[in-house]
């Protein structure tokens, strides 16, 4: 693959994703095929969110409205789209991609309490769009071209300072450095048979009103776009034909960078800005062999995820990306199921789990669900079904072990029973020592973003991560109580994994069990479709092996 590198130190070259006509159309996962396109087009590529609500940032958001909490390597709570881009692209992310307009406004606001604005009056033009467009420059270092996402839809009052300052972004770097690309949806209506242009003209028009006249238009359709509709909809929008991309439904998000390419996107941006001639071909073999792989799958494992956001397929997007990854790469197409924790008893644990293969109890904060989750692990744990902890699933574990095996039937973690006697999860950083008049801010609090952890050797994770050093990312703020581990380990339990900084336990598991692995951390933020991460794999064999198991048995 060439290495292109054309921008100098006064030029960078942006593009913009807007989206129109319905939320969740998928921007996110257009601007991460799309950078994964350009990056194998031999360009050096970065992606960023724009997103208008007033909240810092997603931190204190329920994944049940929002979606999960993405968490980059630098420790910042982000939107998910992150996770999005990170999954499609070759570098990692950093805070300063993800901005919202609290975290604008809060800039904007302290600057002019400093006196930085000289007395002037501050308005949202020009100060809030400059500061806009300073952090959009921001991310651009040692990077060919970046792709910016403006959250929301257009017309949403909250976006307008965003699509303001996208919009001067031409008139500041020139005409040839920025692309705009808007996303719509194409309806079909059965009873008519036909799909409708009409909502995606009414869409342009709208960003027209506002200055923005889109370059590239990606319709979302039910089906591949007939050319008589591209080319009525490039009439009434301004667009030349060849500029209206079809993006029909797919059954794999991963074949979106192979459709844009399929329709020289790549070239239509490369023209835009000006760029030379490739003196090679993209490079999309891995993605080709990707899709190879994933339509080759033979039937896998049946895995329940424990979680208690069973409304929302968003709140394990990136634990669901990451099964779905190392099922990929096995070859064996797993179901994945989200069991609703509360619905989970000891009356009721065996008929729910009876035919999964392997368990996931995720991540999460608050007392809902809780039992259940225990009463899943203490399930797996006595029928030697794979488990797999992950954040508050591994701290669960601990709970389940402690009660069950150590005979402390009131242990439990102090953020949900405060005066237990037997505390196994705490407090253990800063927040245990405030005094009891100081607040509590909920909003980055925690142990964030990537740490180091030393692995113990012989274990199952050493076993699994070929390493006696690894580095993951975390987010929480309990940790295993160190006044519990030697009871805990009399008894079996093995800490495999501690941090590199206070020695936290952050890797637990079972001697005696075929696949009994919590992790502090989550592995699923740092795994991608050509990159799957090793716990998933390991835990994916394991659970393919109890399926064969019982298949032998049935038999």
């Amino acid at each position: 693959m060439n290495n292109l590198v054309f921008h100098d130190s006064l030029t960078m070259h942006y593009i913009f994703i807007t989206g129109g006509v319905v939320s969740s159309l998928g921007k996110g996962i257009i601007s991460g095929s799309l950078g994964a396109l350009l990056e194998a087009s031999g360009f050096k590529v970065t992606c960023m969110k724009l997103d208008p609500y007033i909240n810092v940032d997603p931190g204190t958001m329920s994944p049940q409205e929002h979606g999960e909490v993405y968490v980059t390597e630098d420790g910042a709570e982000t939107d998910l789209d992150l996770g999005h881009y990170e999954r499609f692209l070759k570098n990692n992310l950093r805070k300063e991609h993800s901005i919202t307009s609290g975290q604008v406004y809060a800039d904007v606001i302290e600057r002019e309490r400093r006196g930085d604005y000289l007395g002037a009056t501050v308005q949202v033009i020009p100060h809030i769009t400059d500061q806009i467009q300073n952090k959009i420059e921001a991310v651009g270092e040692n990077t060919d071209i970046v792709l910016v996402e403006v959250g929301g839809t257009v017309g949403d009052i909250e976006s307008l300072p965003f699509l303001e300052a996208i919009r001067q972004m031409r008139m500041r770097v020139g005409h040839k450095n920025v692309v705009y690309i808007h996303l719509t949806l194409l309806p079909y209506i059965k009873t008519a048979g036909e799909m409708k242009t009409k909502p995606t003209q009414h869409s342009v028009k709208e960003m027209r009103s506002i200055g923005i006249q889109p370059d590239i238009l990606i319709c979302r359709a039910e089906r591949d776009l007939m050319e008589q509709e591209r080319e009525k909809i490039g009439l009434f929008t301004n667009v030349p034909t060849r500029a209206v991309i079809s993006v029909a439904d797919v059954d794999s998000i991963y074949k979106i960078p192979l459709v844009l390419a399929k329709q020289n996107v790549d070239k239509q941006v490369r023209d835009h800005f000006q760029l030379p001639a490739q003196d090679k071909p993209v490079d999309l073999t891995a993605w080709e062999a990707l899709i190879a792989k994933e339509r080759e799958m033979t039937p896998g494992p049946r895995i329940a995820i424990v979680g208690k956001y069973i409304n929302s397929k968003d709140a394990y997007k990136s634990l669901i990306e990451a099964v779905k990854h190392a099922s990929i790469t096995l070859g064996k197409e797993t179901h994945i199921e989200i069991i609703d924790a509360e619905k989970i008893s000891d009356k009721t644990v065996d008929s729910i789990f009876a035919n999964f293969h392997g368990i996931i109890v995720a991540g999460g904060f608050g007392e809902r669900g809780v039992e259940g989750k225990i009463q899943a692990i203490r399930w797996a744990r006595e029928q030697n079904r794979p488990f797999f902890g992950i954040c508050l699933g591994m701290q669960l574990a601990v709970v389940e072990y402690s009660r069950n095996v150590l005979k402390l039937p009131d242990a439990n973690s102090t953020e949900f029973d405060i005066n237990t006697q037997n505390p196994v999860i705490c407090l253990i950083d800063e927040l245990q020592n405030r005094s009891d008049n100081e607040p509590v801010h909920m909003g980055g609090t925690m142990r964030l973003g990537t740490g180091k952890d030393h692995l113990s050797p012989g274990s199952k994770i050493h076993a699994v991560y070929q390493a006696s050093c690894i580095a993951e990312r975390h987010r929480h703020r309990y940790e295993v109580n160190p006044d519990y581990i030697e009871p805990l380990e009399a008894k079996g339990f093995m800490v495999s994994g501690r941090s590199d900084c206070h020695g936290y336990v952050d890797v637990i598991e079972l001697k005696e069990h075929p696949w009994f692995i919590g992790c502090q951390f989550h592995p699923e933020f740092n795994s991608k479709p050509l990159v799957p991460h090793p716990l998933f794999i390991g835990f994916l064999q394991e659970a393919y092996k109890t399926k064969t198991s019982q298949s032998m048995e049935a038999t």
